[in-house]
């Protein structure tokens, strides 16, 4: 052992407190019949004293300060017969007691499948502090789903919200993602995305994770950054699993709109190296490509003469391939019998291709609008006006975006965990970064032809809600013409670099007194995070061209699916790409818009939280305790640009002026956690405890941008954090087979939540903007609702009966706040129902799982008045999931995700009617291989 190493060791040896004497000890592990899987959170109790502990991820226990004599050791867990023993503890020795558990009614427990998988994550819910729900994988390695979000949505009160058919967001009792907080292994993940602080779980694959906890209330040990949950992922472990583990996987996937077949593939591990060391990891694979038709609109107007239609209609033609690499490789170092010591890494990269096309009808200027219902004609007949200037007409946009974008996410983590019995002591030193970037995307290329007085006319039919229908009434020989549509606009994105890390430190230590009938705990600690976000963005604006070029140059062909729509002609995929680098030089450079575009929407922010906490905790079997507060400073340094615009025929760029703003201020967080078990099978729980959630960081910038249509966004430096004081109630009853029912209540008070509002015509700072869109604090809020839950495996029934599975769950969620001006509305992204189904069926070689899930309708963006609100529509998705057993350790596999072809559909409340803003459908996906572990 060289002289670095002997160091570690004596560093973390000393951190055990072994030196520290006490009475007599037991300690053990708890691992299933078979002794591959080690249990989480089995229940050790020494009945004579009511003295309990649960065990670790290792199913490692130890129960400390035991005067000597003769004792009933029991264990428990949901799912399993109850075992017990009696042990002779000794003075000031020790004793071992070690369990392996066997399925109620024999057989091996928690080895492979949905009731091992059901089994654990109950465990785990009963034995929480607080209110929690928890998913682990079983031991053939996978979820089924796609990355982890979709592996979420299963849980109680669990719902995500989509991005072109994957699930990205991950919402929790109904409320704004923006209000959870996401760690992997204990590191809080930064996003990649330069517009937020919410981690989209599409770019973690579900392969390497072991399992996910969703902690819906908070214990002052915890970072107090949530009011929706704290969401903590957990990759392998070597100590998982008393044997060694492999597992191999191959798949393809095809979806129904492509017709492509891509590939997906893994491979995870876990390896003991002697009794105190082990490394455990994996990769995985996967690459899907589909494609999207989609429809959107504008704010819908109405004629003075009451009729109503809309300005703006777009269809885009999405073709997507995305790919997902994630590793993962940790070590744990058994450095005594007291400490652990680990080293856990993790990398995920997520390449998103896109391709889309789309045909805009822009209504904006046209005054020859005639109809009547939902049938509606505009022509482009033009008037001339009383200055002798004509008006009227519209035009036509055909264009194309080619846009490649990386997402990375790579964290580091070191430390040890202690545990005597008698003291704790934890620490931990993290690195995480997380970046999105983009070095060449033509977003977008664009020709247009205005139709001024040339007899064109478009009719329109509305009689569909969700997808408007047209027809050319007159001049489709000229709309259809690509020659017709000349070079109009080029955006050449050379730079987009969103970067996000967080350096951070912390530590606990705890000490326990045994006392009467139970364990009174003292614990403190301190974290300190170090967290820098920028974003860098440079495009090339153009607008003209030396020479022709019309859409004819790059003509393409169009795979759009939504009935009765044509796109008319389109750009290839490539072509606009390759015309630009072939014909660089004949590009006309717009130099001011360039640099105004690129500055307007760069910002740094480095935020600094210290934060430190202490807590006392009661421990019995039948009652549970946590009080305590925590403090967190939080220090901000806020860095954007502030553009006065010129005139661009003198000047190549506007007046830029960086604007630095320095922030901070300190928040007292108190707890009480109270868990009550009056007998084995029930569980009472109560919390009470105040949260924050810090605003947004991209709308926290000093920042501005315009466009060229006079819309502005702008930063708002004075956003205040939301502040929440929570509470929860409720109860959970475990049935005596692998099962359990429970219902829980809960309320938020919450003050300062933000929305970002869009204004029409409004004027800020001396200049008329368009359209004006800011993130500005609300004024109150209130979130109450419920959440019930069933889940049951069928073992009872007689065969082949006894292999049903089912899990409910269902939540009702209020949330409705009030803005600055005294509007009421709902929460932003805030679901009031949310529900879902798992119906599986698991009997000997067979494996099958239909799962359901549904949120309600929610309001995605405030308007500057409620007909301008947008909202999305509700959403409910089938997915199944089938294993066939053909080999000991020979799995194959089928996936059908969005059975059912569910479909995105956003609107807005105007004229008495729901009308479009945006339409997509997807199709299903179909994924099929093999699985084997060995």
């Amino acid at each position: 052992m060289n002289s670095t190493a002997r160091l570690l060791a004596g560093l973390l040896a000393s951190a055990s407190f072994a030196s520290i004497a006490h009475a007599g000890e037991v300690s053990g592990n708890v691992y299933d019949a078979t002794g591959t899987r080690a249990l989480q959170s089995a229940s050790v109790r020494i009945v004579e004293l009511d003295r309990s502990v649960e065990t670790d991820r290792s199913g490692n226990y130890i129960i400390a300060d035991i005067p000597a004599g003769t004792y009933t050791l029991e264990a428990r867990y949901v799912g399993a017969e109850i075992e017990s023993r009696t042990i002779e503890v000794p003075q000031a020795g020790s004793v071992s007691g070690d369990f392996d558990m066997r399925a109620i009614g024999g057989g091996d427990i928690l080895v492979v499948g949905q009731a091992a998988n059901l089994s654990s994550s109950l465990s785990r819910q009963k034995a929480a502090d607080g209110v929690e729900s928890v998913l682990t994988r079983d031991a053939i390695g996978q979820f089924p789903d796609q990355n982890v979000a979709e592996s979420l949505r299963r849980l109680p009160g669990v719902n995500i919200l989509n991005d072109q058919g994957e699930g990205r967001f991950v919402a929790v009792r109904g409320l704004d993602p923006e209000l959870n907080a996401t760690s992997l292994n204990g590191v809080r993940v930064p996003a990649p995305e330069s517009d937020t602080r919410q981690v989209a779980l599409d770019v973690i694959s579900s392969d390497t994770i072991e399992s996910i906890e969703v902690k819906k209330s908070l214990t002052p040990d915890m970072d107090a950054d949530a009011i929706g949950a704290s969401i903590e992922i957990k990759t392998t472990s070597a100590f998982d699993r008393k044997k060694d583990y492999y597992a191999v996987r191959a798949e393809g996937s095809y979806n129904d709109y492509s017709g492509d077949i891509t590939p997906k593939g893994g491979f995870d591990f876990s390896k003991r190296i002697g009794d105190d060391f082990g490394v455990s990891g994996g990769v995985s694979y996967y690459e899907r490509k589909f494609e999207t038709d989609n429809v959107e609109s504008d704010s819908w107007k109405k004629t003075d003469g009451g009729l109503v239609y809309s300005p703006t209609v777009e269809y885009r033609d999405y073709d997507v391939k995305r790919k997902r690499f994630n590793a993962t490789l940790n070590f744990d170092w058994r450095a005594s019998d007291t400490t652990v010591a680990y080293l856990k890494g993790n990398w995920s990269q997520f390449d998103d291709h896109e391709y889309r096309r789309r045909t805009t009808f822009d209504f904006g200027d046209a005054l020859d609008i005639t109809g009547s219902g939902n049938n509606v004609t505009i022509a482009d007949t033009q008037i001339t006006n009383s200055k002798g200037k004509k008006e009227g007409g519209f035009t036509i946009e055909r264009d194309l975006k080619d846009r490649f974008e990386r997402q990375r996410i790579r964290s580091v983590v070191i430390g040890s965990d202690t545990d005597t019995g008698t003291w704790k002591f934890n620490w931990s030193a993290s690195y995480a970064k997380s970046s999105e970037r983009e070095n060449f995307s033509v977003d977008p290329m664009r020709f247009a032809k205005d139709f001024e007085g040339d007899g064109a006319a478009i009719r329109w039919d509305y009689s569909d809600p969700r997808v408007p229908t047209y027809e050319i009434a007159s001049g489709a020989d000229l709309v259809n013409s690509a020659s017709a549509y000349e070079f109009d606009k080029l955006e050449l994105t050379t730079l987009s670099d969103s970067q996000d890390r967080e350096y951070a430190i912390k530590a606990d230590l705890a000490r326990t007194f045994a006392a009467g009938n139970g364990d009174f705990t003292i614990q403190a600690g301190a974290k300190q995070r170090w967290r820098k976000k920028s974003y860098d963005f440079n495009v090339s604006v153009f607008k003209g061209y030396d020479g022709d070029f019309t859409l004819a140059d790059v003509l393409g062909e169009q795979t759009y699916r939504l009935d009765g729509i044509s796109l008319g002609p389109v750009a290839n995929k490539n072509g606009s790409a390759d015309f630009y680098r072939a014909n660089e030089g004949n590009f006309e450079l717009r130099k001011y818009d360039s640099a105004n575009d690129s500055a307007a929407s760069d910002y740094s922010i480095k935020e600094d939280i210290t934060s430190a906490y202490a807590l006392t905790r009661w421990d019995s079997d039948a009652l549970r305790v946590i009080g305590g507060v925590r403090m967190e400073h939080t220090r901000n340094v806020l860095n954007g640009n502030v553009l006065t615009e010129r005139d661009n025929k003198k000047f190549d760029s506007p007046l830029i002026e960086t604007v630095q703003i320095k922030r901070n201020y300190t928040d007292w967080l108190p707890s009480l956690t109270v868990r009550w078990a009056p007998q084995n099978d029930l569980v009472f729980r109560a919390a009470g405890y105040k949260s924050l959630v810090r605003p947004k960081l991209s709308a926290f910038a000093p920042k501005a941008t315009v466009n060229e249509d006079n819309e502005a966004d702008f930063g708002n430096p004075d956003l205040k954090p939301y502040e929440a004081w929570n509470g929860d109630v409720g109860f959970e009853y475990y049935f005596s087979g692998n099962g359990a029912i429970s219902f829980g209540a809960f309320y938020k008070d919450v003050k300062n939540y933000a929305v970002t509002q869009t204004f029409d015509d409004y004027t800020y700072k001396g200049t008329l903007y368009d359209q004006f869109k800011t993130t500005i604090n609300g004024d109150s809020a209130e979130v109450v609702g419920f959440e019930a839950s069933f889940s049951q495996a069928y073992t009872m029934l007689p065969a082949p009966f006894d292999g049903l599975l089912t899990q409910l769950n269902y939540t009702y969620t209020y949330a409705n706040g009030t803005l600055a001006d005294g509007r009421k509305i709902s929460l932003p992204k805030s679901s009031k129902n949310t529900f879902n189904v798992v119906l599986g069926y698991e009997k000997g070689p067979i494996d099958l799982r239909l799962a359901g899930t549904y949120r309600d309708k929610y309001l995605d963006e405030v308007g500057a008045s409620a007909v301008k609100d947008r909202y999305v529509d509700n959403h409910f998705q089938l997915d199944f999931s089938g294993k066939l057993k053909v080999l000991e350790n020979l799995r194959l596999t089928l996936d059908v995700i969005n059975i059912n072809n569910a479909k995105y559909f956003a609107y807005q409340n105007f004229a008495d009617a729901q009308r479009l803003l945006q339409f997509e459908k997807y199709g299903p996906t179909f994924k099929f291989g093999a699985r084997l572990n060995f």
